[in-house]
């Protein structure tokens, strides 16, 4: 029985003085009990046990910051009793505009503590269990993934991840570990293992919607990932996904995990992940599938005898081993690595579905995609939740420089000109380098090759290093064009109007329609 605050005083409390009528000194009575002497003089000072009681009773009751919000809680409480204590707090900030500031903590212990004292317990839909038969020999295998927190030889936390398979009669298990989380790639390889261990295939697994095998789920409707479809359609086998947060509905499989971190991983040293491995399979055949189960009460190496000819043949599946490990691509062109998101090209993401491979090399990765092609690469961040842009990757990467510093050369009467201006700019901005010839571009297409020739030169005589000058120029040079050849209008000076006869042009002969004498 565990000892609450109040039981705890009030037995210390007759302790010392049950040691006081026995005749031991204050002092004796300090350093038997391991208390303070001033504590034992204060209690022995209290005769009346009843006194005492309510004087922890009364302590007990100490004033909180939250008691004037008392009433609007419990009638919330009362009338929602599913409430949780974080809805409270925004209901709290939202009805009284002088809410102190308190952590989410305190009004947790104080909605707790109202719910005690008005006995309003917060209700919970109750799930319904219902008993379901065995299914078939040979019909079906639970899957799942773990993880455990070991210690090394060293004395340090080593993390290792495992996969396990359950064929759902016989209760026949498989486990196998990895130091890095698993990838589509590796829980297929894993699968393999698995496969090889109970020398056949179920008809059905069933599987957690995971990452590692969906890509996107809809209402039922479940996109796979590319490489998992191809694996499944040639093993053959069905797919189950359990719905959403309802691990029960894969309890066997649970159960075996469960299994794993308590009997076979708690309190064992990592050494290296064969030897762990080898351990595993040892442990499998020693006790995982040798003691009776305590469902069944029968021993699944026993049953699976019985169930191994109702499984499909199993025949060793080569796979291609991958040049990378498959990550999804976000819809903002990025990619999240060991709790930190890295930033991708503009145009990686071509939409559901989009993959990259990932390779670790020392202390970068390198981005391909699925031709294989190196997309980028990036450092690996030590943090947790950083985001690493490369805004380099906000840009457009087509076409290439070269060939933007060709077509701008073709579009200008003196192409060496056009070098000359480039360089000078390259020199002066060269993280900007395709936003300037983009806008030299823009500029001479929309300008007459006389004019970009003016401009060209003038902005090399005074030293110009910019594309944003070069268009102030051949905007300057394009209007000084259109006011010289601009049209004379003669108006007429008393109604500031052109006058109909000013626009009469006068009929003429030809002098070869005269005699000449």
């Amino acid at each position: 029985m565990k000892l609450t605050p109040y039981l705890s005083k009030l037995m210390t409390y007759h302790e010392v003085h049950k040691l006081s009528r026995e005749g031991f000194s204050i002092s004796y009575i300090s350093n038997y009990l391991g208390l303070n002497w001033r504590t034992v003089k204060r209690l022995l000072v209290i005769e009346d046990d009843r006194h005492y009681e309510e004087v922890l009773q009364h302590s007990n009751e100490k004033d909180c910051i939250l008691d004037r919000y008392e009433v609007f809680i419990k009638l919330k409480l009362e009338q929602y009793p599913d409430t949780s204590s974080a809805q409270m707090h925004d209901w709290l900030k939202e009805h009284y505009s002088d809410m102190p500031a308190v952590s989410v903590r305190t009004v947790f212990n104080y909605v707790s503590r109202v719910r005690q004292k008005y006995q309003l317990v917060k209700s919970e839909g109750a799930r319904v269990y219902e008993m379901v038969p065995e299914t078939p020999y040979g019909a079906q295998a639970q899957v799942d993934f773990g993880q455990y927190n070991m210690r090394n030889t060293q004395g340090g936390r080593v993390k290792v991840y495992f996969f396990t398979l359950v064929l759902s009669r016989s209760r026949y298990k498989y486990v196998f570990f990895s130091q890095e989380p698993f990838t589509t790639a590796t829980s297929i390889e894993a699968h393999e293992h698995a496969f090889a261990f109970i020398e056949g295939l179920p008809d059905t697994l069933v599987y957690d919607q995971d990452r590692l095998f969906i890509v996107d789920e809809n209402k039922g409707d479940l996109i796979l990932t590319e490489q998992f479809r191809a694996y499944s359609n040639q093993r053959k086998f069905k797919l189950y996904f359990c719905r959403k947060s309802d691990p029960e509905s894969k309890g066997k499989v649970e159960n075996v995990v469960k299994y794993v971190k308590q009997n076979f991983l708690y309190n064992r040293s990592f050494t290296d992940i064969d030897v762990l491995n080898a351990e595993a399979l040892a442990w499998l055949v020693r006790t995982a599938n040798e003691l009776p189960h305590s469902t069944t009460q029968r021993r699944p190496c026993q049953e699976w005898t019985v169930e191994k000819p109702f499984l499909h043949p199993y025949t060793p599946l080569r796979l291609q081993s991958p040049t990378g490990t498959h990550y999804a691509v976000r819809k903002d062109n990025s990619f999240s690595y060991k709790g930190n998101f890295y930033s991708l090209p503009s145009g990686t993401y071509k939409g559901r579905g989009s993959q990259v491979l990932l390779e670790k090399q020392g202390t970068c990765i390198v981005l391909y995609n699925l031709e294989h092609e190196e997309i980028c690469r990036h450092l690996v961040s030590t943090g947790s939740g950083e985001k690493i842009i490369n805004n380099d990757h906000r840009r457009e990467k087509s076409p290439a420089i070269q060939e933007l510093e060709d077509q701008f050369c073709s579009l200008v009467n003196n192409a060496e000109s056009a070098r000359q201006l480039i360089a000078a700019i390259r020199q002066d901005k060269p993280r900007y380098i395709r936003d300037q010839l983009l806008l030299l571009i823009q500029t001479v297409q929309h300008c007459q090759p006389a004019i970009a020739e003016q401009a060209l030169a003038y902005c090399l005589n005074i030293g110009t290093k910019g594309a944003a000058d070069f268009k102030s120029v051949v905007l300057h040079l394009s209007n000084q064009a259109e006011e010289k050849h601009a049209p004379v209008v003669y108006l007429n000076p008393l109604n500031h109007k052109t006058p109909t006869e000013a626009l009469i042009q006068p009929a003429t002969s030809s002098i070869n329609d005269y005699d000449m004498f």
